[in-house]
């Protein structure tokens, strides 16, 4: 039997994610959907995604990929190491994913898109910019 396609509830890009001994609470650290840089190439030594999902029942290999929608190529990647088995369609699952040097040729728009067994079901954008090292204020006005 095949298991079925979860749903993403949540997919966040943070600075990292911190889960809470005993309880196994999540709290996200500076979350994100944009990125800075003065230069190109850059590199960005440490990010996560968390994602919420339910819907899902058996077991799945969770993979992560980080694709430049320029060039459609993929740039990062990131798999459970294990399948992940949920046991109930009515439980909510919750994944990390920890990417590190992550290196972005050029400024524009990249895309996390999140697999279950090789079934897309979740993306989010992700914009990298170039910005002036000499601009005092980098924020909207």
């Amino acid at each position: 039997m095949t298991s079925p396609t979860p749903k993403t509830n949540a997919m966040l890009i943070c600075d990292y994610v911190i889960t809470e001994r005993g309880t196994n609470k999540k709290s996200l650290i500076g979350v994100f959907e944009n990125i800075g840089a003065a230069t190109f190439p850059c590199t960005h030594f440490a990010m996560s995604v968390y994602i919420k999902l339910t819907d899902a029942q058996g077991g799945y290999q969770f993979r992560l990929e980080l694709v430049d929608l320029q060039s459609d190529v993929m740039i990062g990647k990131s798999e459970m190491p294990e399948e992940v088995r949920v046991p109930s369609p009515l439980d909510a699952h919750e994944l990390v994913f920890n990417l590190r040097g992550v290196r972005f040729m050029h400024a524009g728009n990249y895309e996390f898109r999140i697999f279950a067994n090789d079934r897309i079901f979740g993306q989010k954008k992700l914009v990298v910019e170039q910005i002036d090292p000499n601009a005092k204020n980098q924020g909207p006005p």
